[in-house]
């Protein structure tokens, strides 16, 4: 004989409250204390308590559902801000449904149409590209929603949150030039794309400064395996830079694969600057040094912005968020002035006086 379903009655007196407190925290209808809604969501798991979201949502006329589109799934980075963003409206009880555009501006469009059918109370989006699909333009008035790692060309339609991308480009190639490093190339993914462009502007332009001539762009692409050929093609007619930039984890992984299969040391005959900071960077037996995206800043502040959003702040000018990255040291990096291979270690930028000051991130985790 099946187990009777535990009611909400029962949930509300094993967590010490009223119905009407449980109701709240799950329709979200008025606002509960975090302490109290931490005893009743305890009290729903340990009961095995679920609710009938579609008499909730009949009910309450809310879904309690956040829409989510990201490029690729598959990207660590993208991946990391899907679970943070699941974590962070689990808390608040709402559902996330997820989708990835691939990449491909006609996928993003039926995506965001089987999305936007589900009625999401809001939507957090990663646009392939600085043009915004039609269907975001549409819906931005009816709509909250906050756009992560893109700025949308046609100006200031939704909340913003993104890095200083010129700096973290900036950041990289100054760590490499006071080292002595002045043959310099660069690897990217694709410079259509404005965060890449940016960056990539930043470390260029601080290298021309300092030795007088323009870093080797090198176009890898957003494929690992294509870009590891494209490089090793490169490598077999030019001579091998004193050091490479990867300004994305793929071409990252690219530049690795390439002058693994050359047999290149690093550092001793190429220094390597990665981008995006993974727990693997540094259980390598030569850790690499790597600019790192405050994933997790980016992920609580476009929640609790869509939160206030959703919440009541509808109104409000559209607020750009820029936050900063940070260079984590480790031994990719040799210090031709020195002699001698970097140890690992730690530094932060100096704040720059442009980025806002709710977006800072210089502390180092």
């Amino acid at each position: 004989m099946s187990r009777k379903k535990p009611s909400i009655k029962e949930v509300a007196a094993l967590a010490g409250v009223s119905i009407a407190t449980v109701s709240n925290v799950f329709s979200g209808r008025k606002p509960v204390n975090d302490e109290l809604k931490e005893s009743v969501h305890k009290a729903a798991r340990e009961l095995g308590y679920q609710l009938d979201r579609a008499a909730s949502q009949l009910r309450s006329g809310r879904t309690r559902i956040i829409a989510v589109i990201v490029p690729d799934l598959t990207d660590t980075f993208f991946a990391t801000i899907v679970s943070r963003l699941e974590t962070a409206a689990s808390a608040e009880g709402y559902d996330v449904i997820v989708a990835s555009s691939h990449n491909d501006r006609a996928v993003e469009s039926s995506r965001l149409k089987a999305l936007l059918a589900w009625r999401p109370e809001g939507l957090i989006a990663v646009p392939c590209s600085s043009t915004m699909p039609p269907e975001l333009k549409e819906a931005r008035s009816t709509l909250p929603m906050v756009l992560v790692d893109r700025v949308a060309a046609e100006g200031a339609i939704a909340d913003t949150v993104t890095i200083d991308n010129r700096e973290a480009g900036e950041i990289a190639a100054r760590h490499l030039l006071e080292r002595g490093h002045q043959n310099i190339a660069i690897g990217v993914s694709d410079l259509d794309h404005p965060p890449i462009l940016e960056r990539t502007e930043g470390a260029a332009a601080i290298i021309e400064a300092q030795t007088g001539k323009r870093p080797t762009i090198l176009n890898l692409g957003s494929d690992i395996t294509a870009g590891t050929r494209t490089l090793l093609d490169w490598m077999e007619r030019n001579p091998l830079p004193e050091a490479i930039i990867a300004l994305t984890n793929v071409t990252t992984l690219s530049v690795l694969s390439a002058l693994a299969e050359h047999r290149i040391d690093i550092p001793s005959r190429a220094s390597v600057v990665a981008f995006d900071d993974y727990a693997w960077m540094s259980a390598r037996n030569t850790g690499l040094t790597a600019i790192r995206q405050p994933v997790d800043k980016i992920a609580e502040t476009a929640w609790r912005r869509l939160l206030q959003r959703i919440e009541g702040d509808s109104k409000a000018p559209v607020t750009p968020t820029v936050l900063n990255a940070s260079l984590i040291v480790r031994a990719s990096v040799r210090d031709l002035e020195a002699g001698e291979d970097m140890h690992s270690q730690t530094h932060t930028p100096a704040p720059r006086d442009s980025a806002s000051a709710e977006g800072q991130e210089k502390k180092i985790h």
